[in-house]
């Protein structure tokens, strides 16, 4: 064994709380036997504490060594056996010790009852507390074994969580690419003279976007950045059908969210709500903050939730459970017919703030 282990075995034998109890019950036995001796209370509740304190040594001993016992052995009756064991022994050198070395044992029958009475009564209770200590130790492992389980757990399902949200994340970069690339090719495909700067516009945005797909989290000053590119490019690709606005309160940028947030609430009013519509439409962003916590709010003046039939999309859906992953349950997304047509999407969580 290691010094360390040592150094622990030590620790765990004169444990604080068993050196308490066994003070409490050698005193309490050492009072009563004194009741019945002629010499000193005190001498009588020293002899007491010498017996008690043997009792505990043997008794931690015997919980750490040996490692090994035979298969029909159990450790507590190795125990119980040494503390009989040691009993007799421990009384005679408490004797020993308080006579100064003369303890005339076999030769002064008082003292001889004494001692016997003593052996006695060390033997009849000791098994007993030792047990108790048992039964205490046992609860004790219980609760200890219970507390790793739980924490083993919790760690297993915050483990779990977080490679559901990398899966989310994954299904949403491929989305957002083909989504992208579809516009390009639409811009190609009419000849439209402003495909070279959109295309321009759409590398320096995917070169900065692509990167924060696999990062854990972002802030809200990255996606409203993101976003103001995007719908840069959606306005290039359709300028007489969309416009917007994005607005966000200054000390709401540092604060953390699953990255493609707002993305996710923007591109999808751009492609179900301003795309399908023959007149277009306008999409308004606001972030603010209430006491603790942020709100989203992205509204857009397209053909609005019954026209489309969309309800929560594969986007919107995958962002919802991204959000209860990243935030808890008290994440909320929800989406508003507005009249006389149009959508608003409210997104509301904690306030998570960067470098907290």
């Amino acid at each position: 064994m290691s010094l360390a282990s040592d150094a622990r075995g030590i620790a765990a034998v004169f444990a604080w709380s068993r050196v308490r109890f066994t003070f409490a019950a050698s005193l309490g036995l050492g009072a009563f036997l004194s009741l019945l001796a002629v010499i000193p209370a005190y001498v009588v509740i020293g002899r007491a504490l010498i017996v008690g304190f043997a009792v505990v040594l043997v008794f931690g001993l015997f919980e750490q060594w040996p490692q090994r016992l035979p298969p029909r052995l159990a450790r507590w009756v190795l125990q119980l056996i040494g503390i009989v064991i040691i009993v007799p022994f421990a009384a005679w050198f408490a004797y020993w010790a308080t006579t100064g070395g003369q303890p005339r044992i076999g030769e002064d029958q008082q003292v001889l009852t004494g001692y016997l009475l003593l052996t006695f009564t060390g033997i009849l209770f000791a098994p007993w507390l030792a047990l108790g200590a048992m039964l205490r130790q046992r609860d004790a492992f219980a609760q200890r074994q219970a507390l790793a389980f739980a924490l083993e757990r919790s760690e297993l399902e915050r483990k779990a969580a977080d490679a559901r949200l990398r899966l989310l994340q994954a299904q949403v970069q491929p989305h957002f690419l083909f989504n992208t690339l579809a516009n390009v090719k639409a811009l190609v495909d009419t000849g439209s003279a402003q495909a070279s700067t959109v295309l321009d516009n759409l590398i320096a945005y995917l070169r900065a976007a692509v990167p924060r797909l696999n990062e854990p989290s972002t802030t809200l000053g990255n996606e409203v950045e993101l976003v103001n590119a995007y719908l840069t490019v959606m306005q290039m690709r359709m300028p007489d059908r969309l416009q917007f606005a994005v607005r966000i309160e200054p000390h709401v940028q540092r604060y953390l969210c699953p990255p493609m947030t707002l993305l996710a609430l923007v591109e999808n009013a751009v492609r179900h709500g301003i795309d399908p519509s023959e007149t277009g439409g306008r999409i308004d962003v606001d972030i603010t903050r209430s006491q603790s916590r942020c709100h989203i709010n992205v509204v857009d003046t397209g053909v609005g939730l019954q026209a489309n039939s969309r309800g929560l999309g594969t986007g919107l859906s995958t962002l919802r459970e991204r959000l209860l992953l990243f935030f808890g349950p008290t994440a909320q997304l929800r989406l508003l017919e507005l009249q006389p047509h149009g959508m608003q999407a409210a997104v509301e969580f904690p306030i998570l703030e960067a470098g907290a």
